[in-house]
C-alpha cells in the first residue's frame, strides 16, 4: 500500500482489518480505527499532540501495578467505565443499579464470619451495616458471596499504604435467609489519585477529583446476575459531580449516627458510631 493521504488511510487500513478470522475482532477493531481516524481529521491532530497523547498512554501505563490501575481510573473519569455498565446492566425496575467497579478492589480478600469487624485498624467511626440480599420477586437469596470494600477516614483504601494489611475489606457470605451484618467504618468523601496522568488531565479539563462517601459491594449468587455496586452516604456534597459519574440516586441511603451507647452487636461503644440498612435486590439470571 503506496502513497497514502489523510483521506485514503483509513479504507486502507479497514481493508487489512476485513480480513480479520473473528468477527467481533473485525467489528470492533473497525469501528476504533473508523473513529479514531475521523477524530484525529475533526480536530487538525498535530504532530506533538499526537506525540503528547503518547506520552500521555505511556505513563499511565508505567504508574499502573498490582496495587495502582491508573487505566481503571482513567475510562472512569473519561465516563466509559459508566457507560460500557449502563448498557450492559439493564434490569428490570426494582433491582438494585450496578455502578462503576473502581480501582481499588483486590483478589483473594480474606473471609469472615457474619458480625465480623472488617475494619481490622481503619481510621474511622465504628459503622454497622445490615444488609439483605433478594431476588426480583421478593425471593430470599441464601448464602449469596458478598465481597465489600472502601476508603478510611483519611479517604485511603488499604492497598494504598506500604503495609498492605487487608483493613475495611473482606468477604463474608449471607445466612439462610439472604441476611447479612458485619462492622466497619464510616465512609467517608475522598479524591482520587491524582499524582499521575489522570491527575494531570483532571487538572488540564478544569475538573475535581473528589467522589462521595461510599462502600463498594460485590454479591453473587447461584442463578443471579453479579452484581457490582456502592452504597452512597445521603447529604454527601460531591453527589451531583462525582468525578466517576458513579451515582444513582437508588444507591443514596442515610446512614444513621448515634451517641455513645450501647452498639447493635450488644458491645459499648464509647464514641460515636453509624449504623447502614440496605435492601439488595438481584436479577434473575446466569451466576
Amino acid at each position: 500500500m503506496r502513497n497514502v493521504d489523510e483521506n485514503t488511510i483509513t479504507p486502507g487500513v479497514l481493508e487489512l482489518i476485513a480480513r480479520a478470522p473473528n468477527p467481533r475482532v473485525r467489528e470492533i477493531m473497525s469501528a476504533l480505527i473508523r473513529h479514531l481516524h475521523d477524530f484525529a481529521r475533526e480536530v487538525q491532530l498535530t504532530e506533538q499532540e499526537w506525540f503528547e497523547g503518547i506520552r500521555f498512554l505511556t505513563d499511565v501505563g508505567h504508574i499502573t501495578d498490582e496495587r495502582r490501575q491508573e487505566f481503571i481510573l482513567l475510562s472512569d473519569t473519561l465516563g466509559l467505565s459508566m457507560l460500557v455498565i449502563a448498557q450492559n446492566n439493564r434490569k428490570p425496575p426494582g433491582c438494585t443499579e450496578a455502578t462503576v467497579f473502581g480501582p481499588f478492589y483486590v483478589e483473594n480478600a480474606p473471609e469472615y464470619p457474619q458480625g465480623a469487624d472488617l475494619a481490622r485498624g481503619a481510621k474511622g467511626e465504628p459503622c454497622y451495616v445490615q444488609a439483605t440480599i433478594k431476588g426480583h420477586a421478593g425471593e430470599v437469596v441464601p448464602g449469596a458471596r458478598v465481597e465489600v470494600w472502601q476508603a478510611d477516614a483519611s479517604g485511603l483504601y488499604d492497598m494504598q499504604y506500604e503495609a498492605g494489611e487487608h483493613r475495611a475489606r473482606g468477604v463474608l457470605h449471607a445466612d439462610d435467609k439472604g441476611r447479612l451484618h458485619f462492622k466497619s467504618v464510616l465512609a467517608e468523601a475522598y479524591e482520587i489519585p491524582t499524582d499521575g496522568p489522570v491527575g494531570r488531565m483532571l487538572e488540564a479539563t478544569g475538573r475535581h477529583a473528589w467522589r462521595p462517601a461510599h462502600m463498594h459491594f460485590m454479591i453473587e449468587a447461584p442463578g443471579y446476575e453479579r452484581l457490582i455496586t456502592h452504597v452512597f452516604r445521603d447529604g454527601d456534597q460531591w453527589l451531583d459531580s462525582d468525578a466517576v459519574f458513579g451515582v444513582r440516586s437508588s444507591l443514596i441511603t442515610k446512614w444513621e449516627r448515634h451517641p455513645p451507647g450501647r452498639a447493635p452487636d450488644g458491645t459499648q461503644s464509647d464514641i460515636p458510631f453509624h449504623t447502614l440498612k440496605f435492601d439488595f435486590v438481584l436479577n434473575k439470571g446466569a451466576a
